[in-house]
């Protein structure tokens, strides 16, 4: 279906009455109503105005919206966040203060040490091949090519860091929207293009992937004289690295949880509680409310 035309609930489509779909056909009213409850609640969380009209991203939908002055969406499009089971994407507010386009990719500690450092004992060619070079903490390239006994000790250790060089193939793709805040979680590119078809889309270490960066460029930069389309492309395919544009006014963000939706169409969509937090809040609730 159309990207604007929301699921009844994010499955493959493959017009078969399948275990999936006849499980979502039994769930019963009482849980929908259920969900629609926990919606309201969490919504009482959220700030009740914004300086200027937000981007909302709702986790289990895997979508993003750009809101308009009378908050309705002006832009659209799929997301793909953390995994269901690890490096979740946490719920909470930001401002967008910064894009930056053709950015370095500096791979978190965890990833360096978990991920990269088994794959290059395996194979020293592997960093040159993906386009990561290695620096020293004042951030001066020791490695860009194989690597050493040396440099591999000091990635272990945690001594030596590695980034991705700009381009193509970075994992952020050619641009990010930076939110500062403590979960040093932000929006990006993706060069992973093909996740995008799924349904389902939990497959990111917690940041968030944007279906249209392009798109969301032009959009957040609408307000900053001369960044057009034309412009926008320009940075991304150019030669100049880490370009970064500061807004003028920063745009509120909105990660939020909601596995229940009531768009403009008077229609109601409901979606999978992937990270159990709608589970967990019926046990809360359950209770007695706590929250003024």
């Amino acid at each position: 279906g159309h990207r604007d035309e929301p699921k009844a609930r994010l499955r493959e489509t493959d017009g078969r009455l399948g275990t999936g779909t006849v499980k979502e056909i039994n769930v019963p009213l009482s849980w929908r109503t259920e969900q629609l409850r926990l919606v309201l609640e969490r919504w009482r969380w959220r700030p009740a105005e914004f300086p200027r009209p937000p981007i909302l991203v709702n986790i289990p939908e895997f979508e993003l919206r750009g809101l308009g002055g009378d908050y309705t969406p002006q832009i659209r499009m799929r997301v793909v966040v953390g995994k269901a089971f690890r490096h979740r994407t946490p719920v909470f507010t930001g401002k967008l203060s910064y894009v930056v386009f053709r950015p370095y990719w500096n791979v978190p500690l965890r990833i360096q040490r978990n991920e990269l450092v088994p794959k290059i004992q395996r194979d020293r060619g592997y960093l040159a091949k993906g386009g990561y070079e290695v620096t020293n903490g004042r951030g001066t390239v020791v490695s860009g090519g194989a690597v050493s006994d040396d440099v591999l000790a000091g990635l272990r250790a945690g001594q030596l860091f590695v980034r991705q060089k700009p381009g193509p193939k970075n994992s952020l793709g050619l641009v990010k929207f930076i939110f500062p805040n403590d979960h040093n979680v932000y929006l990006h590119d993706t060069p992973s293009v093909a996740l995008f078809a799924r349904a389902r889309r939990d497959f990111s270490h917690g940041c968030i992937r944007v279906q249209d960066p392009t798109t969301l460029a032009v959009w957040v930069l609408r307000g900053k004289p001369g960044w057009d389309r034309e412009r926008v492309v320009a940075a991304m395919n150019g030669t100049t690295n880490n370009l970064t544009v500061t807004l003028d006014k920063p745009i509120p963000v909105l990660i939020v949880y909601g596995t229940a939706v009531a768009p403009s169409d008077g229609k109601v969509y409901f979606y999978d509680d992937i990270y159990g937090y709608d589970a967990e809040l019926e046990k809360v609730l359950a209770r007695g409310y706590r929250h003024p």
